[in-house]
């Protein structure tokens, strides 16, 4: 448990949920602090195949914890108060930077309102399973600010430009209903509960994928997508050229054909550049 989340694992499959319902999961400062510490850890540690993304109450989140931005408003930082809000924000930004970086894929598991830096966090996540009342809306707008840490990069992945300019013009929610049909969301679930167990379920089947092709699979379509299809193409010959196992292969056959888990050998934890953990 942190001051952000509450963290359990189920064999190889990690849920990271936040804990705050009585604030409906604002994220304060201890949230963007924790959330990459926390993902990093799963991500180093080679043995989390698969991570769900949920949250407590009925709100999935209300967007950034608006108490951080009064320090905005000091005035005794001088000249430097500009670049001391824009190291901030570089600072948030690895928050969700990092569920992207993760070597695992991330399920977010989202209910009711997914709001302001909700979208931000949600759009860096691999997969979005929302319930049937659920709502996106780019909130800053309302509140006189432009969205910066990380939704219009990514939700331009997910959804048309022309929607993506009039949720960011006007704060409008988008509900579940919209949100699959542009294709924000892979599934609509009927309430909370079976949102989470459907999330748990995905990432139970990921699991039991072998964990260095899994791993290939997310780096290759992130690539992918920022790169021309030359250069993805290489990516990818390189990549099976330099991590493709014959024993996974072998291990996923062998699942195949039994019925059986696959006997994989976990990712090697990474280690910092001097060798120690």
């Amino acid at each position: 448990m942190t001051q952000a989340f509450r963290l359990e694992h189920d064999g190889p499959v990690a849920t990271l949920t936040l804990s705050n319902p009585e604030k409906r999961n604002a994220m304060g400062a201890a949230f963007w602090e924790d959330l990459p510490d926390q993902v990093d850890a799963l991500s180093a540690s080679g043995e989390c195949r698969a991570l769900v993304i949920a949250s407590e109450g009925p709100v999935f989140t209300s967007g950034i914890d608006l108490g951080m931005f009064t320090t905005v408003q000091k005035d005794d930082l001088g000249p430097a108060k500009g670049l001391d809000f824009y190291r901030t924000v570089l600072r948030m930004q690895r928050a969700f930077n990092a569920l992207e970086d993760a070597r695992m894929p991330v399920i977010a598991a989202i209910q009711g309102g997914c709001i302001g830096g909700g979208v931000d966090l949600i759009t860096a996540c691999d997969i979005r399973l929302c319930t049937e009342d659920a709502f996106f809306t780019i909130f800053e707008i309302n509140i006189g600010m432009t969205a910066d840490v990380g939704t219009f990069p990514r939700i331009l992945n997910h959804l048309p430009e022309g929607i993506v300019r009039e949720l960011a013009y006007t704060g409008r929610k988008m509900l579940a209903d919209e949100a699959l049909r542009h294709g924000l969301v892979n599934r609509v679930l009927p309430d909370h509960e079976a949102c989470i167990a459907a999330a748990k379920e995905m990432a139970a089947e990921i699991a039991s994928k072998a964990p260095m092709a899994v791993h290939g699979c997310k780096d290759i379509i992130t690539y992918s997508r920022d790169h021309t299809t030359a250069e993805a193409l290489d990516r990818i010959a390189l990549w099976n050229a330099s991590m493709l196992q014959p024993s996974e292969l072998m291990a996923a056959m062998a699942a195949k054909q039994t019925g059986q888990p696959g006997q994989f050998a976990p990712l090697p934890p990474l280690r910092k550049v001097d060798g120690r953990d």
